[in-house]
C-alpha cells in the first residue's frame, strides 16, 4: 500500500503492521521500513534497518508473551497516526500493559521512513490481562 492513503488503505497498513509485530520477527518487521528509516522509540533513536533489527531483537528478548493491538487514529496523504496497547511480562513474571501513540511517515514506495513512538508502561496483574493473542481486540477509549 503506497501513499496517498484513504481510510481503507490506512486501516490495512495498520493491520499489516500489527500482524508483523506480533510475529516477533525483527527481520520481517524491519522489511516495512526504508533502509535509512529513522525511529524515535521512547528515548531511543534508531537509524536504518540494521539498527531496527538489533533494537527489536533486544526488545523481544526481554518482553515475554508479547501481544500487540493497534488502531488507526488519523491519516493524511503520506502519514498515519496510530494508538496501540501491548501486554507482556518480564523475566520476573511481572505483567505490563504498554500504551502508546505512533506517528508514521511513508516514502513513495510505501515503506515507512519515519516512526515516532511515545509509550508508557503500567504494571498489571496477570488476571488483568485483556489482550488474547488468539482473538481480535478493540482498543477501548480510556
Amino acid at each position: 500500500m503506497k501513499p496517498p492513503f484513504d481510510a481503507e488503505t490506512a486501516r490495512r497498513k495498520v493491520q499489516a503492521a500489527q500482524d508483523a509485530w506480533n510475529t516477533k520477527d525483527p527481520v520481517r518487521v524491519a522489511g516495512a521500513y526504508t533502509p535509512d528509516s529513522v525511529w524515535r522509540n521512547r528515548s531511543e533513536f534508531v537509524h536504518g534497518t540494521d539498527e531496527i533489527v538489533a533494537f527489536l531483537t533486544k526488545k523481544w528478548e526481554r518482553e515475554h508473551e508479547y501481544v500487540l493491538r493497534k488502531s488507526l487514529w488519523a491519516f493524511g496523504d503520506d502519514r498515519i497516526a496510530v494508538r496501540f496497547q501491548y501486554e507482556w511480562h518480564d523475566d520476573e513474571g511481572q505483567w505490563w500493559r504498554s500504551y502508546g501513540n505512533e506517528n508514521w511517515e511513508f516514502a513513495e514506495s510505501g515503506l515507512m521512513r519515519r516512526r515516532e513512538a511515545s509509550i508508557n508502561d503500567v504494571k498489571i496483574a496477570e488476571s488483568e490481562r485483556r489482550i488474547d493473542p488468539n482473538s481480535t481486540y478493540e482498543i477501548p477509549a480510556e
